[in-house]
């Protein structure tokens, strides 16, 4: 009988245990959902009361902090803690077009006296994006607004901005970091084979490098000339930007390491000075002085420092965009690696995500025209034509396609391009990549040294093919076939939408780099441009007249509580102060970064049928 009653007293204690739970966590969820309600309450109080247009005479001070992105990434609040835990900050993000715009505004902006580019945080970015932004500037000083760059230490993108402003000062003890571009990356083909991993390459190209790193310890000749000619001409482009801005001749640039040592040495290893000498800036000056100078030309705050507002809180106080006009012009933007499916990842171009919002442009009758705006090395080839698909659609109904490639739209990200109305790149912009490969990796070896073996019986000669079991010759051979049909379908694509015969298209294909001023030249791009003259050839091309359009941005759209969630994420990230990549020592953390991005690279090769239009190599350092 005690058994008995025991038994029933342990259930009945579990069973209120259970309600209790049950009642912890519903009353937490209560509290939350509270919490989060009255924090968007007061998030929606700040949009509407904290944040304003400058009340008097005031500078606008361009203080970028952290990347500059084609798009802003939305993800999922667990998504957002997990890459912190896994030693990603998610630092600020700037879109590229939200800069221009509030540049832009501020030109007119009679309340906006001046510009100061003050960029010590701003990440570093590739030159067709700078000079994007360069443009705005320069609009911004064709208003007579004084514009002048402040900073310690300039990185090479910093110091491209800053070569635009009317002056440039720099601290006494400072310097002008221009390292040039490069093309470099880790090869882990010994490490490989001493791991007994076979990697199964299947590819087509001559320049088709992207494979490189898992069956060569060095870089190839072919691929060594291709990227030797795209580095170059970047940098000729960096160089002639910065001797036009400076008015010195770019050959006064490019010193070897022997006229570099003999000039440092002259000015006693003092680098500030070699870069005052060399007309790379035209003050040195302390902090005071420089506030001081700024003072005298934009007033004093009455906090020892110059009358000025930041371009986050310039940018909160701009009116929203409405769409007001019943004829637009639709942008859809494809940043990223391009993959199968739906993909809520940041830089990463879902196949279901972008057909779905350039099938949604299809549908509304006010959209007369959509530019694609690409930046994108590749992925997935079996996407790419997904998506591709969907533009074919948009002409079907009528509507131009105009392809806005920025500073990458190479290989997946061409063949997305390749059948729009036209195609609009800037001369730096690197593209081309026309190729296409595929990668296995298998562990029979590693396996067998550990004394793991498989074996047993199959219904077909594939049916023992695997990762623990390798390939026969013969399902290499099939592998191969099928990544030559894709290629052909790759290059007869091209040769359709570009005018030309296939047998043009190869010799211009195998999987070579070419930057948008060469790709001109050997037609596959239409026009040299930046995004506003894709713009204004799709409005062309729908037979738009000027300023009777307006930009219509499609974007999937956040549920309310998303976006607060969102909000309260962002707030608390830097406080979780989870980073693994806070353990690694600063010295190491290039190497640790680049082995972690080769890996995810490996992981985000979803595709189908396992073909891949992606270029590796055209990460440019």
């Amino acid at each position: 009988m005690k058994a008995i009653f025991r038994f029933i007293g342990t259930l009945f204690k579990w069973i209120w245990k259970c309600i209790t739970f049950i009642r912890v966590t519903i009353m937490n969820l209560v509290f939350l959902i509270l919490l989060l309600v009255i924090y968007g309450a007061y998030l929606q109080s700040v949009d509407e009361t904290a944040v304003s247009a400058p009340r008097q005479p005031s500078a606008l001070v361009l203080n970028l902090s952290g990347p500059i992105v084609e798009k802003a990434s939305y993800l999922k609040p667990i998504d957002s803690i997990s890459h912190s835990v896994l030693g990603e900050s998610l630092p600020k993000e700037n879109v590229l077009f939200d800069i221009v715009d509030t540049i832009r505004h501020a030109k007119d902006d009679k309340q906006i006296t001046g510009l100061v580019l003050s960029l010590q945080e701003m990440s570093a970015t590739n030159l067709t994006k700078l000079r994007y932004i360069a443009k705005a500037i320069n609009e911004f000083k064709s208003s007579g607004k004084p514009v002048f760059a402040i900073g310690d230490i300039y990185t090479q993108s910093q110091y491209y901005l800053a070569s635009y402003a009317d002056k440039i000062f720099m601290s006494p003890d400072g310097l002008v970091l221009l390292k040039g571009y490069s093309a470099y990356g880790m090869y882990y083909k010994t490490l490989l084979d001493k791991l007994d991993i076979n990697t199964h390459i299947f590819r087509v190209g001559t320049y088709k490098s992207a494979v490189e790193p898992f069956i060569r310890n060095d870089m190839s000749q072919a691929a060594r000339r291709a990227n030797y000619r795209w580095v170059n001409q970047l940098w000729d482009g960096y160089l002639n930007d910065i001797a036009t801005n400076r008015r010195i001749t770019s050959d006064s640039l490019k010193l070897s390491m022997d006229d570099f040592l003999a000039r440092l040495e002259s000015v006693k290893g003092d680098v500030a000075r070699l870069s005052l000498q060399m007309g790379l800036v035209d003050e040195l000056a302390p902090r005071k002085k420089v506030r001081d100078e700024l003072t005298q030309t934009f007033g004093s705050n009455d906090k020892d420092s110059y009358q000025s507002v930041s371009y986050y809180d310039y940018q909160a106080s701009l009116p929203p965009k409405v769409l007001n006009q019943n004829q637009r012009v639709a942008v859809v933007v494809a940043s990223g690696t391009i993959m199968d499916g739906k993909q809520p990842q940041r830089n990463v171009v879902g196949s279901e995500n972008i057909t779905a919002l350039l099938r949604e442009a299809r549908m509304d009758d006010q959209v007369k025209a959509v530019v694609l705006r690409v930046d994108s090395p590749g992925g997935s080839a079996f996407a790419s034509e997904v998506i591709r698909n969907e533009i074919d659609a948009l002409k079907a109904a009528g509507k131009p396609v105009v392809v806005s490639m920025s500073s990458l739209a190479a290989s997946g990200g061409y063949w997305i391009s390749s059948s729009a109305d036209k195609i609009v790149a800037q001369p730096t912009t690197l593209t081309g990549s026309i190729g296409i490969f595929s990668v296995i990796t298998t562990f029979e070896k590693s396996l067998d040294r550990i004394g793991v073996y498989t074996d047993g019986v199959g219904t077909t000669p594939f049916s023992g093919q695997g990762i623990a079991t390798g390939f026969s010759d013969g399902a290499k051979q099939a592998l191969q076939m099928t990544i030559e049909h894709g290629y052909q379908r790759f290059i007869s694509l091209v040769a359709k939408h570009r005018n030309m015969n296939v047998r043009d298209a190869d010799k211009i294909a195998q999987g070579r780099v070419w930057t948008g001023k060469d790709a001109l030249k050997i037609g596959l791009v239409d026009q040299l441009g930046d995004f506003d003259d894709a713009v204004r050839i799709a409005a062309e091309l729908a037979q738009l007249q000027p300023h009777q359009y307006q930009l219509d941005w499609m974007e999937e759209p956040l549920s309310p509580m998303e976006k607060i969630l969102m909000d309260v994420v962002s707030e608390t990230r830097a406080s979780l102060g989870l980073n693994i990549e806070s353990l690694v020592p600063e010295s190491l953390r290039p190497v640790t970064r680049q082995i972690i991005n080769d890996a995810s690279f490996l992981n985000e090769l979803n595709d189908p049928k396992g073909q891949y239009a992606f270029c590796l190599n055209c990460q440019v350092k």
